[in-house]
């Protein structure tokens, strides 16, 4: 997807991914995931970060050039010298290490949700979800938890056509289903 693709039918090329995200952000998400190696993503584009420009080739050999003014987002969990080595990684000006949240943190995340969500909770649920979210060896909490446990009981309330609702059995069921084991 990061090369030119042609429509045999209609003989019409479709732009790669960077080209489509021009003046705007792509996003790689869960980085060192996907198909095609990190090194082979990373050489592909070493030039393009560099440079700000991109080279394509049309099936029959034409080479032509193209602005890459992208700002290209790579997330992961992998740590970043696994995936690359030094010099990519200098080419990639900004890091951000997004680190576990503390049980304040994590219940001022908590109640932001719910009050962006307009959902109803019981008094204690963030520090019952807290709970719930360090049992079973996890021994840290992300900031990521309260909106994704809030977004499992919007979804649940949906399919069983009714309103969300954030009582302790319910926080237990959309835990279990956010922490299920493979």
């Amino acid at each position: 997807m990061l090369d030119m693709r042609l429509d045999e039918s209609s003989s019409i090329y479709a732009a790669p991914l960077q080209m489509k995200a021009n003046n705007g952000i792509l996003l790689i998400d869960d980085f060192g995931r996907q198909l095609m190696s990190p090194r082979d993503l990373l050489n592909r584009w070493i030039v393009p970060l560099d440079r700000r420009v991109d080279y394509l080739t049309l099936r029959y050999g034409v080479k032509f050039q193209i602005p890459f003014e992208t700002m290209v987002v790579f997330s992961t969990n992998l740590e970043p010298s696994d995936l690359a080595d030094e010099a990519f990684l200098r080419r990639i000006h900004n890091k951000i290490l997004v680190e576990a949240v503390d049980s304040h943190s994590f219940d001022q995340i908590f109640e932001r949700v719910v009050k962006g969500r307009n959902m109803e909770a019981e008094p204690d649920s963030a520090e019952y979800l807290r709970k719930l979210c360090l049992r079973e060896g996890r021994t840290e909490l992300r900031a990521c938890y309260p909106s994704d446990i809030c977004t499992i009981l919007n979804s649940i309330g949906r399919y069983e056509g009714r309103p969300p609702m954030m009582t302790k059995s319910e926080l237990e069921r959309a835990t279990a289903l956010y922490f299920a084991k493979g």
